[in-house]
């Protein structure tokens, strides 16, 4: 679905996406949307989403030399975005079911992709 829109990329480290697929296939073989589930996606995309908020808010004011107060402002307004997102993120997750537990397994897979080699 993905591939027929445009869309921005946000790299992450190599760890993050080894980590991620074992975890979407461990998560997708046990099959149950239990709390232990539960903790290692809320985890896994917490993670997921302080790696695309600095790249996409502080790596544009790295790439300026931003001063550090300006780059100090800037995380502390990452990181109430993301304390936010953890509440919210958190208190869906809680409520998942199996079936929307394989959804979203299928939409890590989904934005995760491989280094292009040249």
């Amino acid at each position: 679905m993905l591939k027929q829109h445009s869309h921005i990329v946000a790299p992450i480290p190599d760890e993050l996406r080894t980590r991620a697929l074992y975890t979407v296939g461990e998560l997708r073989d046990r099959g149950k949307a239990d709390k232990e589930a539960v903790e290692k996606l809320f985890s896994l995309i917490v993670d997921m989403t302080d790696e695309g908020l600095d790249f996409f808010f502080l790596e544009p004011l790295r790439r300026l030399d931003a001063s550090s107060m300006m780059m100090g402002m800037a995380r502390v307004g990452i990181g109430s975005m993301l304390k936010g997102s953890k509440m919210v993120v958190h208190k869906v997750l809680k409520k998942l079911d199996d079936r929307s537990l394989a959804a979203i397994l299928d939409f890590i897979e989904e934005i995760i992709h491989e280094p292009e080699t040249n």
